[in-house]
């Protein structure tokens, strides 16, 4: 097993967290200040997508920025965008990832988040190990593609990976969907990865589930990671749209245009047993 890399502030350490915890904080952002916290993010910047997504990922206040003690994601309408691959877009949009800077061997990870509703935005929470996918394991802890009325998570891994037949469906209970604060988690122990939305159990993987479909990918470091993905091919599987964004319709489209779509994260926390 490699050495976990870990970074977190002495006062971090100290602070009595939100929700539900048990054993060591060994990593805590809650936005706090002006700007993200570049010691704990990278901001991804690429135009390359896996999904058929229709956004890119830019360094920019206008997709990223932390105020009032959170991190707000916001998609932007750019037609004509040029990436630096020289690709094309219309849309561009904020992903986050602590490569390098933390990674994590079991425990549990956190987020406390309010989504947006609209058929094509793809919010996610997730956790992916270094190497090459999908051999060294992805955890997703919450995707959405902007029905409200429930999350999904997911295992990918080496026989499992694509339409995974590791996945799972959260419905919301009672009237707070996804456009309220929820707590998005998962316990992940040597033999078993527990979702949790609001300390709710939603789905439980044991490794014998696993390896019925293919060698247990979650026993190395992980890194964490934030995005909002725009339409591509999760978000057309559920919604059917095909124009004028693949899984991205009209009416999505316009919301974006009118700047009114956001994500919004008010804590990041993982904790060791």
């Amino acid at each position: 097993m490699r050495a976990t890399f870990l970074t977190v502030s002495l006062a971090a350490l100290m602070l009595p967290l939100p929700g539900r915890t048990s054993g060591r904080t060994v990593f805590f952002d809650d936005f706090s200040g002006n700007a993200l916290d570049r010691a704990h993010w990278n901001v991804i910047v690429t135009g390359r997508t896996v999904n058929d997504e229709q956004q890119a990922y830019v360094d920019s206040p206008d997709v990223l920025s932390v105020t009032g003690g959170a991190l707000v994601i916001r998609p932007r309408f750019r037609p004509g965008f040029k990436t630096p691959e020289e690709r094309g877009f219309d849309f561009i949009s904020g992903r986050i990832d602590t490569r390098s800077k933390m990674t994590f061997t079991y425990g549990t990870a956190a987020a406390r988040m309010k989504l947006a509703a609209g058929a094509g935005l793809w919010p996610a929470f997730w956790a992916l190990g270094d190497g090459r996918w999908p051999d060294t394991g992805e955890i997703d802890i919450m995707e959405n593609v902007g029905d409200a009325s429930w999350t999904s998570v997911a295992l990918h891994g080496p026989g499992y990976f694509g339409n995974t037949p590791l996945v799972k469906r959260a419905p919301f209970a009672g009237r707070r969907d996804a456009t309220a604060w929820h707590v998005y988690a998962v316990d992940w122990t040597r033999d078993a990865l527990v979702f949790k939305v609001d300390d709710r159990e939603v789905y439980r993987v044991t490794r014998a589930t696993v390896e019925h479909y293919g060698a247990w990918a979650f026993d190395n470091p992980k890194h964490l990671i934030l995005n909002l993905a725009l339409g591509g091919n999760y978000p057309a599987g559920v919604n059917g749209a095909t124009a004028p964004y693949r899984g991205l319709p009209d009416g999505t489209v316009r919301s974006i245009q009118n700047d009114e779509p956001k994500i919004v994260v008010d804590w990041v926390r993982v904790t060791s047993r």
